[in-house]
């Protein structure tokens, strides 16, 4: 394991996130740009559907555009997704032998700074109730996210604090979303923004608090979230994401020590 992955896991399991540096190559994330746009489009190049929209053509256009399975409907973001340096430096910071992606969501989030464009507060692992054991997500980001572009926000340390109550994807209040969240005595709120260039990925807890706020530069930003499992996790309960985990099309394997 290279001295860069090591410090990252240490981040990782201190802090509850930790960021690669550019890991996509530009060749690619230049490839699956237009791809991005024509799926939000509605114009599917395998002809099958994403598994479900929150935003369809027509609609508000300052709302954010949140997509999930887009790479059951383009071969160029399947590639994105499975591409392996992921899966490396997934496994290396959490020591796994083996990752599979067994969810994706495309992430568009348009300029001009209205509270719409917003993610809630929340911790992953709230909507995971069918997982049990090591499940993350891993944030791909296809433009440059800085500060103004209303980057992913992680609570520092906060995968330590329990799964807590108040947490909502589709809430854009946050500081009440902020004042429901109960923090455990002794801690604090500690905000550290996500700012990557393109190709950069972060990857974070399911415990961990994270959300972001709008888009005030006069650029999309645009990005994929990949959910991924261990060979240290199993589905518990019935649902769709568990359901294709034997189904590479649709839950590919990034990783496996050899």
């Amino acid at each position: 394991m290279s001295g860069v992955i090591k410090r990252a896991r240490t981040q990782y399991e201190r802090d509850g996130y930790c960021f690669a540096p550019t890991i996509i190559p530009p060749e690619l994330i230049e490839r699956v740009i237009p791809r991005m746009d024509a799926v939000i489009a509605g114009e599917y190049e395998t002809g099958v559907p994403p598994h479900s929209r929150r935003w369809n053509p027509g609609d508000n256009e300052g709302t954010l555009c949140k997509i999930d399975q887009p790479h059951l409907s383009d071969g160029t973001i399947s590639e994105l997704i499975g591409y392996s340096e992921i899966g490396r430096w997934a496994a290396g910071i959490t020591g796994a032998k083996y990752i599979q992606a067994w969810a994706v969501q495309l992430l568009y989030k348009p300029p001009g700074g209205e509270q719409l464009g917003n993610v809630g507060w929340h911790q992953d692992k709230q909507y995971w109730s069918y997982w049990e054991g090591e499940v993350f997500t891993a944030w791909v980001a296809l433009s440059n996210v800085t500060e103004a572009s209303g980057p992913m926000r992680f609570v520092q340390g906060s995968h330590k604090w329990g799964l807590r109550d108040g947490g909502d994807f589709f809430g854009s209040d946050h500081e009440a979303q902020r004042q429901a969240i109960q923090i455990p005595a002794g801690e604090a709120w500690e905000e550290i923004p996500a700012i990557l260039p393109p190709g950069g990925v972060s990857f974070h807890h399911p415990l961990t608090l994270h959300g972001s706020g709008p888009n005030r530069s006069t650029f999309p930003r645009r990005s994929f979230a990949i959910h991924l499992r261990t060979e240290k996790s199993r589905p518990i309960a019935e649902n769709y994401y568990v359901s294709h985990l034997d189904d590479q099309t649709v839950c590919p394997i990034i990783y496996q020590e050899k």
